[in-house]
């Protein structure tokens, strides 16, 4: 089995110690371990600020030799408290465990992965800790996988290890239909798609990274996420789904918001060449809103630094047009098809004072700009508004819900 404990996981010496329980008790119980780590709670923030201290720009190659030993810390000391406890554990980090990345430093893809350390310490009766978040490249270099990245890190191992699933542990007991400390009654979902969960994601849903959510799908690796602190069950993420029997509606999932999502604009550039220094730092491309001699875009989920550099490697300048705007987003099937969601999610909007500054939609979503103040509010009417907190599977059909 392939397991993936996040920071808040391993947070303390006391956590990581009862992941390290955790984990004996599986290997006891005869299965073969590997489990995959997270830098402990606010490590690599911490270590960010230190970098932060002595420039404000630091060189990206050593940035992530320096970020990547949180990563390397959790395991180290997670293989200590195993020995405590009895059994035999191995750390292995990015190099180790054969993850070879692109050199595009700070938010870096995975190439391959060759298990064969990992294969070869299981064999030996071991439990294996490799480090998330890590990867090196041909030459060697230390790689980052941008923020969540152990997220990917698990489900490539797991993919690499002709795994079906892999179970992410973390602090909360499940996904939501909402963020729940945003939206009280949010809920559960027991199951859902793995396109259903990159449309969250992608919309600023903090619980999975999206590129994990997309080499799980392009793997066929199944995702249960789960709380680390009670060991219940939580929600599936699966290439199957419930089908939507209800013709031509939108099947609503769930409400993802960023309190941060500011809208960027550059002088005398393309929207091919924005898209492409943007890209070309892995960073993703949202809306592009051309006028003459300037463009307007947003970067949805990237720091504004790497949006500011990356620009700045081809010459440009990047002025913040809206620093203090977030998003909120409406994701489900077909969603962004139907002009009944759009209209409804605006006209909730309206009624609450909330007017949003810049739409845009896909097929699965519809994503309103509005000020960083009202999102909370914003993802809370939203919620209501599509009826999810009473009933999170049901297909909603276009207009159902309309508040009055």
């Amino acid at each position: 089995m392939v397991w993936k404990f996040g920071g808040s996981s391993v947070g303390d010496m006391d956590r990581l110690r009862r992941v390290a329980e955790r984990l004996v008790e599986a290997r006891r119980a005869g299965a073969d371990v590997v489990a995959v780590l997270s830098a402990m709670s606010d490590t690599t923030d911490d270590l960010l600020e230190m970098a932060n201290v002595l420039t404000a720009q630091p060189d990206a190659r050593e940035l992530d030799a320096l970020l990547a030993v949180g990563e390397s810390m959790s395991c180290a000391l997670a293989a200590i408290a195993v020995h405590e406890l009895g059994e035999r554990a191995v750390s292995l980090n990015g190099r180790q465990a054969g993850v070879l990345t692109d050199t595009a430093h700070g938010n870096a893809r995975m190439q391959s992965i060759d298990p064969g350390r990992i294969v070869a310490a299981l064999e030996q009766g071991l439990i294996v800790l490799v480090t998330g978040y890590q990867g090196v490249t041909d030459d060697g270099d230390v790689t980052t996988l941008g923020r969540g990245g152990s997220d990917a890190s698990a489900i490539a191992v797991a993919a690499s290890l002709g795994l079906s699933e892999c179970d992410i542990w973390t602090d909360v007991p499940g996904v939501f239909t909402a963020d729940p400390r945003v939206v009280p009654d949010a809920r559960r979902l027991e199951r859902l798609g793995h396109e259903d969960m990159l449309q969250l994601a992608e919309a600023g849903a903090q619980v999975m990274q999206p590129r994990a959510v997309e080499l799980a799908a392009a793997h066929g690796v199944a995702i249960h996420v789960r709380s680390s602190f009670t060991g219940e069950p939580g929600t599936w993420i699966t290439e199957a789904r419930e089908e939507n029997d209800m013709f031509e509606t939108a099947r609503i999932i769930g409400v993802a918001h960023r309190r941060h999502d500011p809208l960027y604009q550059v002088d005398s550039l393309t929207p091919a060449q924005v898209s492409a220094a943007l890209a070309g730092h892995g960073l993703p491309v949202g809306s592009i809103i051309g006028s003459p001699g300037e463009l307007r875009f947003t970067s949805p989920g990237a720091e504004p630094q790497a949006v500011i550099a990356a620009l700045g490697d081809i010459g440009a300048t990047v002025r913040v047009h809206d620093e203090e705007l977030g998003s909120v987003s409406v994701a489900g099937d077909a969603c962004g098809n139907r002009s009944e969601v759009t209209l409804q999610i605006l006209e909730s909007l309206e009624r609450t004072g909330i007017r949003p500054v810049l739409v845009t939609s896909t097929p699965s979503r519809v994503s309103c700009h509005v000020a960083s103040g009202a999102v909370d509010e914003a993802a809370r009417v939203l919620h209501r508004a599509f009826n999810l907190h009473t009933d999170a599977a049901a297909p909603q059909p276009v207009g159902a819900g309309l508040a009055n």
